[in-house]
């Protein structure tokens, strides 16, 4: 009965979560970032930081979704163990909290471009792969087609951060994904599940990584010895 009351909850709020928050589309008509340049440092950066906390909120809820509806218990527990590390595994950005204190803001900024870059095509790649599964709720669908969508425009709102912070041009990352998309034939369903259940799991803890950096930088520009 809770779970159902809560899916309810989630029906109706869903539409006011996707009209809420502040855009952050900072391309014009030519496709050029010409609208956030115009907009300034400060309120860039809340919008950035308000955009990385939806995409974290909704991909928590997308990754309990996918739980509730296609993983058993005992899979989730062995989900570490099915074989498939996370995609930015190999990416050089610091986890520990003692590591991330020490980085430099320009690091900050450049290693939330490198995770939001390289979720960029798997979360497209799992657009698809939903597709396979039968009776996939169309809540899922649109929560991982919105986060989809959101993760390209606060990749926009980075890229315009780092010209205004950094006076930089935009740093591409060089890190393949092959190992998540290579072709194995014709896996079992219950590969296909393991494997997405994987993305959104990573994908969740990375989203969370980036909300953690941007409002660390965000405590910086305010006063920089009270930052923890």
């Amino acid at each position: 009965m809770k779970l159902l009351f809560q899916g309810q909850w989630a029906v109706l709020l869903w539409p006011y979560l996707l009209t809420a928050s502040i855009p952050l589309d900072c391309r014009d008509e030519q496709g050029g970032l010409s609208h956030c340049p115009s907009i300034s440092q400060e309120k860039l950066l809340d919008r950035v930081i308000q955009h990385a906390e939806l995409i974290y909120r909704v991909s928590e809820e997308s990754c309990s979704l996918f739980e509730e509806m296609f993983i058993p218990f005992p899979l989730q527990l062995q989900r570490n163990q099915a074989g498939y590390p996370c995609i930015t595994k190999a990416l050089p950005i610091p986890s520990s909290k003692s590591e991330i204190q020490q980085i430099s803001d320009k690091w900050l900024l450049h290693s939330v471009l490198m995770l939001v870059q390289s979720w960029i095509e798997p979360l497209v790649y799992l657009q698809t792969t939903l597709n396979r599964y039968d009776g996939v709720p169309d809540m899922l669908l649109n929560k991982t087609k919105w986060v989809s969508e959101k993760l390209m425009s606060l990749e926009q709102g980075v890229v315009v951060l780092i010209k205004k912070m950094l006076d930089e041009e935009m740093m591409t990352t060089t890190y393949s994904e092959q190992g998540l998309f290579q072709d194995d034939g014709q896996p079992e369903m219950l590969e296909y599940v393991m494997r997405d259940y994987t993305l959104l799991s990573c994908f969740k803890k990375d989203a969370h990584k980036m909300e953690i950096l941007l409002k660390l930088l965000k405590c910086r520009q305010n006063d920089m010895h009270s930052c923890a």
